[in-house]
């Protein structure tokens, strides 16, 4: 079984490349296999809406400093927009563009009654005050409120952002609409969120992980994992890796890279991030590079950071047999077509970290109904789910005989088309 890649551009590789570009190129491929009409082809590419806005905010020396903000809603045909909201000082409206398209294929592709959307804000929010980025949150709420609703628009936490920026939210839509906590998703539990929430979209990785090895007939018990990027996603999917038997011998971020050939004590990793903020320094590793990190042996690679990650340059140093997309657009174009030609398995993102969003949408439902499901029934839920996707995404495959990664594509197009169709059309 060879699961193709989802292409993307290295931050590091100039000139920039446009992540919208591949994945328009991604979407015009699967469009053919399905034969698309020429018409619908180009309804289902282009945006519903784009919204930009300015947040002015009153810095804590006094200044005045505005900042840029973004919502993207792409497609609502199969339930209302979706997607999370993230803080970066490199986000512009390619990027949030990019990423509405692809939660509009990625609930397609697990079959959730969502469409696609995404938000972010121009800034750096490391040097930034707790109170900077209350009013940013706050300010970005009042310009955008009128556009999203519990059965229009729910956003989500993505980079840099977290259960308390969803409660600052969820209090600004608030003041305004009154109280309704199916208006974010990614809440504090004590706030109306989930249980089971905050490890969802690492455990989906996992799940995903295994179902490949399953049918790639590997022990995953047995098996070797390097994970880079160790915030939310990839100190999860570390987690749940080693409670599945594997051995997590490498792990990275920003700061560096940590390795022991003999297997990383996570939990003990997990807490020495929860302190130092980096797993640069933790003990009983061998302190390495970032990018030494993909020269690593092991069975498993996990790229759970930004994306464009795996690029001509450090594709050919992988050593694994199975890289599961913890994040989103983690491969370039490049590196997608290294990986297949050397023969590596790639579950692609839009079906990998799709565990996320998946409870997210129960944390939705549980809202809507006033009802809380144990953290138990979320995560056999979750399972079923994805499990799911894993198989219809396989069967696509086989029919059409393409590889995963196109199969995940024309899932998702051939059910938001046929949505498309009985509604508009």
């Amino acid at each position: 079984m060879t699961l193709s890649v989802k292409a993307s551009e290295s931050p590091a590789t100039p000139p920039r490349h446009n992540p919208l570009e591949v994945l328009n190129a991604e979407f015009d491929q699967a469009a053919k296999v399905l034969r698309l009409e020429d018409d619908l082809h180009e309804l289902l590419k282009t945006p519903y809406r784009e919204l930009h806005v300015q947040i002015p905010v009153r810095m804590d020396n006094g200044t005045l400093k505005i900042f840029k903000g973004y919502r993207i809603q792409h497609n609502a045909v199969r339930g209302p927009y979706k997607g999370g909201v993230r803080y970066h000082h490199e986000v512009d409206r390619d990027e949030v563009l990019a990423l509405a398209v692809l939660m509009t294929w990625k609930t397609a592709v697990v079959n959730i009654p969502f469409g696609g959307a995404k938000g972010g804000v121009e800034c750096d929010p490391t040097k930034l005050t707790r109170n900077e980025l209350r009013q940013i949150t706050r300010g970005y709420i009042g310009k955008i409120g009128h556009i999203i609703g519990p059965q229009r628009d729910i956003p989500a936490p993505d980079v840099n952002t977290n259960e308390q920026t969803m409660a600052w939210m969820m209090d600004e839509w608030g003041k305004m609409n009154g109280y309704q906590p199916a208006i974010v998703t990614g809440k504090p539990v004590a706030l109306g969120g989930s249980l089971g929430r905050r490890e969802a979209t690492g455990r989906g990785v996992v799940m995903n992980i295994e179902e490949a090895c399953r049918m790639l007939r590997i022990d995953l018990s047995r098996t070797t994992a390097v994970v880079q990027g160790f915030g939310n996603v990839g100190s999860f999917a570390a987690k749940f890796l080693v409670e599945a038997g594997a051995k997590v011998v490498g792990a990275s971020d920003v700061g560096g890279g940590v390795y022991n050939p003999k297997g990383l004590d996570v939990p003990a990793l997990t807490a020495h991030v929860a302190e130092a903020k980096t797993v640069v320094g933790f003990r009983d590793a061998e302190q390495i590079t970032g990018d030494h990190l993909f020269d690593l042996p092991c069975d498993i690679f996990v790229p759970a950071a930004l994306g464009g990650v795996i690029t001509e340059k450090t594709a050919p140093k992988i050593r694994a047999r199975l890289v599961a997309e913890g994040a989103n657009n983690p491969c370039t174009k490049q590196g997608d077509e290294i990986l297949r030609d050397r023969g590596i398995t790639v579950i692609p993102d839009i079906l990998c970290n799709a565990g996320g969003v998946t409870v997210s949408y129960f944390e939705w439902v549980q809202n809507l109904q006033q009802y809380r499901w144990t953290e138990e029934r979320v995560n056999e839920e979750l399972g079923l789910v994805l499990k799911k996707a894993f198989l219809d995404v396989h069967e696509q495959a086989t029919r059409h005989n393409i590889p995963h990664r196109a199969a995940a594509w024309v899932l998702a197009i051939q059910r938001v088309a046929e949505a498309t169709r009985l509604r508009v059309i």
